[in-house]
C-alpha cells in the first residue's frame, strides 16, 4: 500500500532478488525474445485476451519460436509478457512492490525508486531512448492521454491508479523522462497512521473533533509529505449518512467511507475545446447535494470557487495545499488567489471566515528516520489586527513526538471540544 504518511514496511524476500541494493518482492523477470512479444502483440490486435488467452497466445508464440517450456517458466514468460503488454514492462516489478512508492526514469539505465523512504537506483535495462519513449507513448494511450512531438508532456493516471508523468525529448534531454507514482489500493484509517507513529496520540481526539465539528480544513505540505493519505484518514471520520463530493486532478484520494462521488479533470482535446478544469468541477459540486466538498489539490484559480463554496454554508470541506510551513500557508493563498483576480484583502476576508484549521504534514529527512511523513503541527485561521491572513500555531510535535501547545491553542480546544 501507498505509505503517504507511512513508511512502508519491508517487502517479502520469499521468492525475491536483490537488485542495487534492494530486495524486490518480485522474482527475476524472465527475458522475452522480441519476436515472440511481437507475435503476441500482432494477435492482440483483434482479439484483446483474458489471462487464459494470454497464456495461450503466449504459448503458441513461443512453439512458434522453436521454444518449449515447462509450466513454471510458461508462467514467468506469460507474467513478463503480460507486463511488456499491458503494464509497464520491466518497471512494473518495482511498482507491484509494496515497499516502492515511486519509479523515476532519467535514461534507459537510469532508474531510480523511492523505497521504504529512500531514493535509491536500481539496476534496469530499458533499451534504448527509443524503447523509454515507446514505453512513455504506449502509458500515455493507456491512460486516454496523448504523447508525441505536438504533446510532449503527459499527466495522467493509469487504469491501476498509478500517476503517470512523461516529458519527451528535446525538452527532457536526450531521453524520454518517465515519473511513476503508485496509488495503493486502500486507504490508511486514523488507528492506521497513530500506530505507524505518523500521528501523535495526543492529536487523535483533536481529529475526530475537527471532522466531527464540522472544520473546513487545509492539509498543507511540501510534495510526497503525505498530505492525500491524512486527508483520506480524515475522511474515514466522517459520517457514513453524509455524502462526499470529491474533486481531483488524477483521481489519486482513496477514502474508507460509503458514499463518496469523485469527479476528475480532463483536458482539451487537440483542438484546444472539450477541458474540463477543476474550479469548473467545484462548481458542479455544489449542484450535486454534497455534505463535504473535498478538493484533492488546491493548485489554481480554484480557490476563488472553493473560499466560495466554504463561505456559503458548506461546512466540513477540505482541501490539500503545497507549503513548506503552516505559517507559509497564507503567502501560498494569496498567490493563487492572484491567478483568480482576487486582491489581498479579498482573499483574507474570504478565507479568515471559510478556514478554521491548518493541518501541516511533514517528511523526516535526516536519518535514521528518513522518509518518514507524520503530522507536524495544527494551526488555526483568522485575521491581524492590520487584516491580512494569519495562521498561528494551536499545537506542535517534534521530530522525535514530543507535543507542545501554541498561542492558537485555547481557539482550537474550543473548537474541537478538547480540553487543556
Amino acid at each position: 500500500m501507498n505509505d503517504g504518511l507511512v513508511r512502508a514496511g519491508a517487502a517479502g524476500v520469499g521468492g525475491s532478488r536483490v537488485v542495487g541494493g534492494l530486495r524486490s518482492a518480485a522474482p527475476a523477470r524472465r527475458a522475452v525474445p522480441g519476436a515472440v512479444l511481437a507475435r503476441v502483440r500482432e494477435a492482440l490486435r483483434t482479439r484483446p485476451p483474458d489471462p487464459a488467452g494470454l497464456a495461450a497466445l503466449v504459448d503458441g508464440a513461443l512453439r512458434a519460436h522453436g521454444t518449449l517450456l515447462g509450466p513454471v517458466p510458461l508462467a514467468e514468460t506469460v507474467r513478463a509478457v503480460a507486463d511488456e503488454v499491458f503494464g509497464a514492462g520491466a518497471l512494473q516489478e518495482w511498482l507491484d512492490d509494496p515497499a516502492v512508492t515511486d519509479v523515476l526514469v532519467n535514461g534507459p539505465c537510469d532508474v531510480w525508486v523511492e523505497h521504504t523512504g529512500a531514493l535509491v537506483r536500481v539496476d534496469v535495462d530499458l533499451g534504448g531512448p527509443a524503447d523509454v519513449r515507446a514505453l512513455a507513448v504506449r502509458l500515455a494511450a493507456a491512460a486516454g492521454r496523448r504523447l508525441d512531438d505536438a504533446a510532449p508532456t503527459a499527466d495522467a493516471r493509469l487504469p491501476d491508479g498509478t500517476r503517470l508523468h512523461a516529458v519527451l525529448p528535446p525538452l527532457a534531454g536526450p531521453c524520454t523522462v518517465l515519473s511513476l507514482r503508485v496509488v495503493r489500493p486502500r486507504a490508511f484509517t486514523l488507528r492506521d497512521l497513530t500506530a505507524a507513529g505518523a500521528v501523535a496520540p495526543a492529536l487523535v481526539p483533536v481529529l475526530h473533533g475537527l471532522v466531527g465539528s464540522r472544520a473546513n480544513l487545509l492539509v498543507s505540505g511540501a510534495t510526497g509529505a503525505g498530505k492525500t493519505t491524512l486527508l483520506a484518514a480524515l475522511l474515514s471520520l466522517v459520517p457514513h449518512d453524509e455524502r462526499i463530493v470529491l474533486v481531483e486532478e488524477a483521481g489519486e484520494l482513496v477514502a474508507d467511507h460509503p458514499h463518496v462521488v469523485r469527479l476528475t479533470t480532463r483536458p482539451a482535446n487537440v483542438d484546444g475545446a472539450g477541458g474540463v478544469d477543476l474550479a469548473d468541477l467545484v462548481r458542479q459540486a455544489l449542484r450535486m447535494r454534497p455534505d463535504r466538498i473535498v478538493l484533492g489539490e488546491c493548485r489554481g484559480a480554484e480557490v476563488r470557487d472553493v473560499l466560495a463554496a466554504l463561505n456559503t454554508g458548506h461546512e466540513g470541506g477540505c482541501a490539500t495545499l503545497h507549503a513548506n510551513t503552516a505559517g507559509d500557508v497564507p503567502a501560498r493563498l494569496e498567490a493563487l488567489a492572484a491567478l483568480a483576480g482576487l486582491d489581498r484583502g479579498a482573499l483574507a476576508a474570504q478565507a479568515a471566515s471559510a478556514v478554521d484549521a491548518v493541518l501541516h504534514v511533514r517528511r523526516v529527512r535526516r536519518a535514521p528516520d528518513t522518509g518518514r511523513r507524520y503530522l507536524a503541527e495544527v494551526a488555526v485561521v483568522d485575521r491581524r489586527d492590520d487584516g491580512a491572513l494569519r495562521v498561528t500555531t494551536a499545537v506542535e510535535v517534534t521530530e522525535h513526538g514530543a507535543v507542545r501547545t501554541g498561542a492558537g491553542w485555547e481557539r482550537l480546544a474550543a473548537r474541537t471540544g478538547v480540553g487543556a
